[in-house]
């Protein structure tokens, strides 16, 4: 990273105060900050540790007196916050996965490769598969046979993308991604005990065990453009149909999206949530992590679902949840406070029981 404070406040569509001529060559947090860092100083509880370190530039909170903390430059944008993606973008260097096609790297002759892609080190890459323009497939992956990739995925190391799945433009897959593997599909030769529970909320009926059979995974998963999706996250082929995730959706580490599911756009699930099979979430839904969603239900717009709810039933567009199972979040957090109160109920209850026997024994 090398930019002088004028470029990068062009580039953050921000102001830049003081010396914009100044060189910084990194970012930091205030207190850990060079002489030539961008000290990262969103708010203004940041004041005080910016003296700590010896930057010279910052980029601040909207009305930081910059002169007043000592620095010679700052970059002043409107939402600090959402400055930081441009920036760390502008000073990331990459994994250094080279350029070019690794000569240990496995390319079948009828794939299509783009231009300027990368191809790392043992990466293979299988017949008929499509990379688009600018790729870069890093170190011992997998492309399958007839998967595409769109112009400008980056897959890092040990990411596996399945026969026939089909993604857009601008895919990130961090380390142990995989895609396309087998949904979790077994079936009984008669009616299981699950189902008749699942009937009963209960009762096994005289189902007896009986082994399971596969059912095989003909669909694919399609994905749209701009989606990232976290380290060993997995997302199974739909059973005829594709699993599918929507444009901009944004997936953390060690998520499960079962078969079938159809995740729509601008989404975004956090750490170890848990899609069952053919579950259908709309768009701008937030699952923190944790989150389980039962098979076969729906997911309105605008849903957030609290961190660790389980979710039992359908939600309705605009709906905030919690809890387990999960209910609108002022019912959960009444029904909560009301259990803590229990034990203090119930005493005064048992305290009341005391005084009418005794006043019926008086009488």
């Amino acid at each position: 990273m090398r930019y002088t404070i004028a470029e990068i406040a062009d580039a953050l569509e921000a102001e830049a105060v003081g010396d914009t001529s100044m060189v910084v060559t990194g970012l930091s947090e205030p207190g850990q900050a060079g002489p030539e860092d961008l000290a990262l100083a969103s708010n203004a509880k940041y004041a005080g540790s910016i003296a700590a370190g010896a930057a010279k530039a910052a980029l601040l909170w909207d009305g930081a007196d910059w002169e007043e903390l000592g620095l010679n430059a700052a970059v002043l944008p409107q939402r600090p916050r959402f400055a930081m993606s441009q920036l760390t973008t502008m000073a990331d260097p990459g994994q250094g996965f080279g350029s070019g096609i690794h000569p240990s790297a496995v390319v079948d002759p009828t794939a299509r490769i783009g231009d300027d892609v990368t191809i790392a080190a043992g990466a293979v890459v299988g017949p008929d598969a499509e990379i688009g323009d600018e790729s870069i497939i890093g170190p011992l992956c997998f492309v399958g046979w007839r998967a595409s990739l769109g112009p400008n995925a980056y897959l890092r190391e040990h990411v596996s993308i399945g026969a026939g799945v089909r993604i857009g433009a601008n895919f990130i897959a961090q380390p142990g991604v995989r895609i396309g593997g087998d949904g979790f599909s077994f079936v009984t030769p008669e009616k299981s005990g699950v189902e008749a529970v699942r009937e009963s909320l209960g009762d096994q009926g005289e189902a007896s065990g009986q082994p399971w059979a596969r059912i095989a995974s003909l669909g694919a998963v399609f994905i749209g453009d701009d989606v990232e999706v976290g380290s060993n996250t997995v997302i199974d082929n739909g059973t005829i149909r594709p699993t599918i995730v929507g444009d901009r959706t944004k997936i953390d580490n060690l998520v499960h999206i079962g078969h079938n599911c159809v995740i729509g756009e601008d989404n975004l699930l956090c750490g170890c949530v848990g899609l069952a099979g053919s579950v259908t979430v709309g768009n701008f839904v937030v699952m923190a992590g944790q989150v389980g969603v039962s098979d076969n239900l729906t997911i309105g717009n605008n849903v957030v679902l609290a961190a660790a709810s389980k979710v039992l039933s359908s939600v309705r567009d605009g709906k905030v949840m919690m809890g387990y199972p999960a209910t609108e979040m002022k019912t959960n957090l009444d029904i909560f406070k009301n259990t803590r109160r229990l034990t203090r109920v119930l005493r005064d209850v048992a305290e009341l029981k005391k005084a009418v026997f005794k006043s019926n024994a008086n009488d």
